[in-house]
């Protein structure tokens, strides 16, 4: 069962409509960027063949879409035109559509029966990380949900203290000790205190060093630890946040987050500023594991549950 409706609910029209266009505003420098190459890609030509194919590689890789999903997606085309014997560089968008929304998954719900519903936050510094935290903590308190959010990356003053700002500015709680308190203290009192007030949902911030990958598996094997000493199951999600601007370098940074910690969720940010909206399918594709949340504006309500049938809609729309 989805936790107040934001999973798989049937919205009203007047807010799919709004989201829609929210994502079409958000993905237009993607899209635009994308079948500005396609077009080129398919130049002269009325079928699918060899020539077309390359391009089209080239297109995806240069869209960073990632070369790992890039040859799955063309391998799966190349399938395409060999059972039909002939396919029309016309058909070619609708193939695209069906097989990068065949390689995306659908987030989870998140069960009601869960309470507090904890989540665990990941992603290095500059990301969007603070501020998606905050959207989080809006949207779930506008769905009706009691949110409690943890300042465990302790190791900046400044995400202390921006996270301080987002909780007043959405009115949930903060739990904190200030900069260089134990994390897995303030993750373990930030559980507690929302165990004792009966809240739904525990949102916690926590340190992104990547420069360090085995002082970064101990810090959050240590946080997940001493939250369960507090609820046995916790944290029922590992979000990690990634900034779509960076192309390459997110798929990279979740690599590396991958391998330190168990990640079960994704959020992506910025995507209105870049055209490298393709790293949503790699990512997505490479890992094995949704996109939850896609951040499309800096607004406190620019955030939305992911659905990768809007996002390719999205990506495709004339």
């Amino acid at each position: 069962m989805a936790l107040f409706g934001l999973f798989g609910r049937k919205k009203e029209a007047a807010q799919v409509a709004a989201e829609e266009r929210e994502l079409d505003q958000g993905l237009e420098r993607s899209r635009t960027g994308f079948f500005g190459k396609l077009a080129r890609a398919v130049a002269g030509k009325s079928t699918v063949d060899e020539e077309v194919l390359d391009n089209l590689e080239e297109v995806l890789v240069s869209s960073d879409v990632g070369v790992e999903t890039t040859l799955r997606i063309i391998e799966r085309i190349q399938e395409r035109v060999k059972r039909d014997k002939y396919v029309g560089t016309g058909e070619l968008n609708g193939l695209l559509r069906e097989e990068i929304a065949s390689l995306m998954k659908d987030p989870a719900p998140v069960d009601t029966a869960v309470k507090p519903y904890v989540i665990m936050v990941v992603g290095v510094n500059g990301v969007g990380k603070t501020t998606t935290i905050g959207k989080l903590a809006n949207l779930y308190k506008k769905a009706g949900a009691s949110v409690v959010l943890g300042a465990a990356d302790t190791f900046r003053a400044a995400a202390v203290d921006q996270l301080r700002i987002w909780s007043e500015r959405v009115g949930v709680p903060l739990v904190q000790q200030g900069m260089h308190a134990d994390p897995a203290a303030v993750a373990y009192d930030t559980v507690e205190s929302a165990k004792a007030k009966g809240a739904d949902v525990v949102i916690i911030d926590t340190a992104g060093r990547l420069h360090n990958k085995v002082g970064l598996m101990n810090e959050l094997t240590k946080v997940r630890n001493v939250m369960r000493k507090v609820i046995p199951d916790a944290p029922h999600e590992v979000l990690l946040v990634l900034d779509a601007s960076t192309g390459q370098n997110a798929i990279e940074q979740a690599r590396q987050f991958t391998k330190a910690t168990d990640v079960t969720a994704l959020a992506l940010t910025k995507i209105d500023g870049t055209a490298k909206g393709g790293v949503a399918i790699g990512i997505s594709d490479q890992f094995n594991i949704p996109i939850k949340y896609l951040g499309v504006g800096e607004g406190i309500d620019h955030i939305q549950v992911f659905d990768k049938r809007a996002f390719v809609s999205a990506l495709f729309r004339a």
